[in-house]
């Protein structure tokens, strides 16, 4: 993509779980690195463009399926996306670049995944950096002070466990959190979980990079279920219901705070298909 150029760009816009991607084969380099970040923000724009959570440029690998790049809808690159991961395999498939199960690769390493239909699941590297009972003062809530966890799965997770998320203040205290000093510079995501039982989480999700509360989280259903697991004895496998409530399936194995043959399934919706002409990302920014 360069200027002047009256390109259009194939893409292909998928939802996983409610989070939905714009999905765009850039094997041939149809858009140029250096622009990936400006395109992405433009057609990311909702009302204005094609509008997405994401948006994931698939690449060529040498050895794996192929490599994929995550932006969030602000422009900014990303490690990782759980549902992003499970979008992207279900183009792979069904544009026949990858077979029904496929690795590929990223920021964040090789991921593993297998296309079932609609249902994908995700075989993802494991989590780091685990940080229990962690307190936060809110200065702007009267000097409330929280208590909640943190966990890295593939990105930053703070996990702050309610009684009832239909009740949390999702975007008021998520913003604050995203942003407090004790997770600076990057800031991180934010998930109020609400332990159902053994076996089910409920989540609501402020995401870094959206910087809104989306419809679900694949990143932060991972976290929200593995801190369950750590703090509330839930055991795997894991049903966690985001605010789509489309829900997601988390299995893993645990040793201690340890983590491994850590999955993420769920449906990967292809929901339709088309071309981006230029007007979708050449709207004047202010």
């Amino acid at each position: 993509m360069t200027g002047g150029t009256m390109k259009k760009i194939p893409f292909m816009k998928l939802s996983g779980a409610g989070n939905d991607f714009i999905v765009v084969d850039n094997r041939d380099r149809v858009i140029d690195p250096r622009k990936m970040s400006a395109f992405v923000a433009g057609v990311c724009r909702r009302h204005l463009s094609v509008g997405a959570d994401g948006l994931i440029f698939l690449e060529k690998s040498r050895k794996h399926d192929f490599r994929w790049r995550f932006y969030n809808n602000d422009g900014g690159e990303a490690n990782f996306c759980g549902n992003g991961a499970r979008c992207v395999a279900r183009f792979a498939y069904l544009k026949k670049i990858a077979p029904k199960a496929m690795r590929f690769e990223g920021i964040a390493g090789v991921v593993e995944a297998e296309v079932d239909g609609e249902q994908v699941t995700v075989r993802v590297p494991e989590p780091g950096s685990v940080r229990l009972n962690i307190r936060l003062a809110i200065p702007s809530h009267g000097g409330t002070m929280l208590e909640g966890h943190a966990i890295n799965t593939g990105v930053p997770h703070f996990v702050y466990f309610v009684q009832d998320t239909s009740t949390a203040e999702v975007i008021g205290i998520g913003r604050l959190i995203r942003r407090h000093e004790v997770f600076k510079p990057a800031g991180t995501n934010v998930n109020f979980a609400q332990v159902v039982d053994r076996h089910t989480v409920k989540i609501r999700t402020y995401e870094r990079g959206v910087e809104d509360e989306t419809l679900a989280c694949g990143s932060g259903a991972l976290a929200s279920a593995l801190l369950a697991a750590l703090v509330h004895k839930v055991e795997s496998p894991i049903t966690v219901i985001p605010l789509s409530r489309m829900p997601l399936r988390v299995s893993f194995t645990q040793s201690g705070e340890q983590f491994a043959h850590l999955t993420l399934t769920g449906e990967a919706r292809a929901v339709y298909e088309g071309q981006m002409r230029p007007e979708a990302w050449e709207y004047p920014m202010t």
